[in-house]
Parts: structure tokens; sequence; C-alpha cells
């Protein structure tokens, strides 16, 4: 980690360090009991209709961790927001992939699962100060003396704020309860049903893109979470070659289920 030069990493840091300490003086302590962190899963696509299952696909997956609250089995989900309000958590309802992960891990586990808790942590917005140049406040100054009866001015430079400074300040702002929220989504049979229906109808919808060679630009979601989709580059260059050698590479997919399931390449 070079955070003393990168100064994305350095923020990111800054906020990881100071939300994690908030977080646990927050949750000294659980009221669940943890069944498994990072559980890897896998199982079959099957069509609803006849039973059968996909012959080009299956679903893999990872989840966050799995809870015990009362006898009662939860998928926990971690997510960070930049704030949370009502149309935040209706819009929860809609997670999809989180639905259907809670759905497989019911299967592959033979545990009923209850529904989803939902840990969120707020990101704070403060931004560490970097102060101004000399030059900057040479202007400030001529402003301030501009404006001054006496023609004198006590203005001083501000200067860059250091980082115990900066975590200080971040640290009062994670003791701020409403940093922190848990929310509990109970699910229904009738919901997992839903999905599984869904989910049938998107690999099939693949693998008609696929056999006619079309695939369409889904530019709905080109910022979804206010800010370009990783691939908004690649997209607008019409897949241009260059964009491609520059700011892409490529990887094996789903990497973070290799050492869980190292024969296997899922699709989703």
């Amino acid at each position: 980690m070079n955070r003393m030069q990168d100064e994305d990493q350095r923020r990111d840091w800054h906020l990881a360090t100071a939300m994690m300490n908030g977080y646990a003086a927050k949750y000294p302590a659980e009221e669940f009991e943890v069944i498994a962190l990072e559980k890897a899963f896998e199982g079959p696509i099957v069509n609803p209709a006849t039973g059968a299952a996909s012959r080009s696909f299956k679903l893999a997956g990872k989840v966050d961790g799995i809870v015990r609250i009362g006898g009662e089995y939860f998928i926990l989900e971690h997510k960070t927001a930049s704030q949370v309000d009502a149309d935040y958590l209706e819009k929860l309802w809609t997670d999809f992939q989180i639905t259907i992960y809670a759905h497989y891990v019911e299967q592959t586990m033979g545990i009923p699962i209850t529904g989803i808790l939902y840990n969120v942590l707020v990101k704070a917005k403060l931004q560490q100060s970097k102060g101004e140049t000399e030059e900057e406040f040479q202007a400030r100054r001529v402003e301030l003396l501009a404006k001054s009866k006496t023609g004198k001015s006590s203005a001083k430079r501000h200067m860059p704020e250091s980082d115990e400074e900066f975590q200080q300040r971040l640290t009062e702002k994670y003791a701020d309860p409403e940093m922190f929220h848990r929310e509990m989504l109970y699910l229904s049979r009738d919901r997992f049903d839903i999905l599984r229906s869904e989910l049938w109808e998107l690999t099939q919808a693949f693998l008609d893109a696929r056999r006619r060679g079309v695939f369409y630009q889904n530019t709905a979601f080109c910022f979804n979470y206010q800010r370009p989709c990783p691939y908004f580059a690649l997209c607008r260059s019409n897949g241009n070659p260059n964009v491609i050698e520059n700011f892409y590479q490529r990887v094996a997919p789903n990497e973070e289920l290799r050492e869980a399931t190292p024969e296997t390449d899922p699709a989703f």
C-alpha cells in the first residue's frame, strides 16, 4: 500500500480506519451467532417449469455471512451507502442477487433462510483539507486588506490538515450512531419462486443473444451509483482496442470463488 503518495489510497485508508473503529465501538458485542463467514456456494440453475437443470450455466457465489438469531437463519450482508433514508431501505426489497444467494445457501447447506440482515455503514463525506498554497494565501490576504478599514489583516495561511487531525474529525463523525444501520428483511417462499423463474429467463435471454451475436447496452446502469460503470469507457469507445489495452486487463472470471471451486468457471 502506498497511501503516502496515492491520494485515493490515503482517503480510503482514513475512511476504513475510522469506519471500523466506529463500528467496533457501536457493536462491542453481537446478539446473533455466526454460523459462517465468506461462505461460498454453488448450485444448478433449474427450469421451474420442467425441473431440468441448465446444461450451459450454474450459479456460484459467496455470501458475507450466515447468522442465527433466535433459532432462525439469516444471510448477513454488509453494505456501504452515501446515506440511509426511506428510499434506500425501500430498495433493499429489490435486491435480486442477495435473495437468489439466500435460496442457494438454503439449498446447498440444508438450512432454512428466514431473511437478510443488512449491515449498513454510511460513508462519511468529510474531506482532508489540503490547506492553501502561498500564492493562494497572498491573494486572499490582498482581498482582506482591501476590505479592511485599517489597512491591516491578521489572516494566517491555512495549512494542510494533518493525518492525525483528519482522523480525529472522522472519529468524531463515526461516534454518531446514525452512521450505522441494520435492517432485517424477511423472505417469502413466493419470492424465491419468482426469482428462480427470473433467473431462468435471464439465462435464456443470454443464450439467445450469444447465439445471434447481439448484446444490447443497458445504458440505464451507466451511472447507477452516482459514478460511471467500470466498463463505461469501453462501451463509449465502441470496443476501441487502444482503450482495452490501456485501461483494462483480462483476468479469469470469478477469482474470488476460484479457491472454493477450482475446477469450474461459473457464469453467474
